[in-house]
């Protein structure tokens, strides 16, 4: 079954069932650098994640200038 993302924690179970990250709200405002565990292949594995879960393509350029997985979820929520 393929995840919607209709409200923050659905966000936050997807970043936990697609990407193994146990994070919780709280730690979405945190900088990627600082979130433990966090590499560049997460942000891609998320990426494809979203657009399957919105139906939606997130713009790779306005992602690139995100630091948190705050401005991720706002970012697919525009797009």
């Amino acid at each position: 079954m393929i995840p919607t993302i209709e409200s923050v924690e659905d966000f936050v179970s997807l970043l936990r069932d697609e990407l193994g990250l146990q994070l919780d709200e709280s730690s979405l405002g945190t900088d990627f650098d600082a979130l433990p565990d966090w590499d560049s292949l997460h942000l891609l594995k998320l990426v494809t994640a979203l657009e399957r879960a919105t139906g939606r393509r997130i713009s790779v350029g306005k992602l690139l200038e995100v630091r948190s997985l705050r401005e991720v979820y706002e970012l697919a929520g525009r797009s």
